[in-house]
């Protein structure tokens, strides 16, 4: 199974898919490591991705996706996915994929975006995602105002594992 952990920057996918993964003893990767450095380098300056800039980056995603599957891994993948197109390339038709939107007010994702040291995306882009966020139909939401051990455990309750 693959559970893809969704929302803003500053929604705690990290955080949270992190413990999840080891609440599960499962593997975690997170989508930010699969960004090209020039993506990198471009929201580390303030501009935003357009979909040219991360096609490749679902692209690969994908065929990590795809492999896990194939290999009958588990695995807890970070990832923003915004859009309703971008989760198309994530969760190709396959039943053992699992979304969960981690949903939140703007004002504690940007105070969380304040406190955070050393990531590339700057609190100036969340309106940018906020803007491009497409809210899934089907998926597990999740408020991120609760602890994360209580997030952690809401999922696998929806998730019954």
């Amino acid at each position: 199974m693959i559970i893809l952990i969704m929302g803003v920057s500053g929604s705690g996918k990290t955080t949270i898919g992190q413990l999840l993964a080891d609440s599960l003893q499962w593997e975690f990767r997170d989508a930010d490591n699969f960004h090209l450095p020039k993506n990198i380098d471009k929201m580390r300056r303030g501009i935003p991705l357009d979909d040219a800039d991360r096609l490749p980056w679902l692209q690969d995603i994908q065929a990590a996706i795809k492999n896990w599957l194939e290999e009958n891994q588990n695995v807890v993948l970070a990832c923003s996915a915004l859009k309703d197109s971008y989760r198309q390339y994530f969760l190709i038709g396959d039943k053992r994929i699992k979304l969960v939107y981690l949903q939140g007010s703007f004002e504690l994702i940007q105070k969380r975006l304040q406190e955070r040291q050393n990531h590339f995306m700057p609190e100036k882009l969340l309106q940018s995602q906020l803007d491009a966020l497409e809210e899934p139909a089907d998926a597990i939401y999740v408020d991120i105002s609760q602890p994360p051990q209580e997030i952690v455990q809401e999922i696998r309750d929806s998730l019954q594992i």
